[in-house]
């Protein structure tokens, strides 16, 4: 992830921190503006990637909303993917709430995954993956956020 850091601080950003190989990174930065030159400058790569930015407070709105706070300690089992808009209600009735025992549930511009085992093997991936986070509804890998937030990691 290094190139990721050097690309963002190119950019401008600065405490570029990422998170594994997911593609994330919490940055400082004005986020007006960010995700189109993020997303260019990608492309400079040959990597089409759409990117999502979320201040430090929205992250913790996500965080503080969490329906499955029995699965924290667990991160296999527990993800969040973040979305463009919200989605609409009957995409998300087209997707299913409950795919085995894995579940999902809608909040603000984000849907929180909770699996039973991991997202590896869940039915609820492939279905995710073509209705909610493809397409129109959500972006790819890849987000920017403009403030560090370490403690939320």
């Amino acid at each position: 992830m290094r190139d990721l850091v050097l690309l963002l601080e190119g950019l401008g950003c600065g405490g570029v921190v990422t998170h594994g190989g997911s593609g994330n990174a919490v940055v400082d930065a004005d986020p007006a503006g960010l995700p189109e030159r993020v997303e260019q400058a990608l492309l400079q790569f040959g990597l089409p990637v759409r990117v999502l930015v979320r201040t430090a407070d929205e992250l913790a709105a996500v965080v503080a909303a969490n329906p499955f706070p029995e699965l924290v300690e667990r991160p296999k089992q527990l993800h969040v993917a973040f979305l463009d808009t919200q989605p609409a209600p009957e995409v998300v009735d087209q997707v299913g709430r409950r795919h085995g025992d894995d579940e999902l549930v809608v909040g603000d511009r984000a849907v929180y995954l909770a699996f039973t085992a991991s997202s590896h093997d869940s039915p609820l991936q492939p279905a995710l993956a073509r209705q909610l986070v493809g397409g129109d509804e959500g972006a790819g890998p890849g987000a920017a956020v403009t403030a560090p937030a370490p403690e939320l990691w």
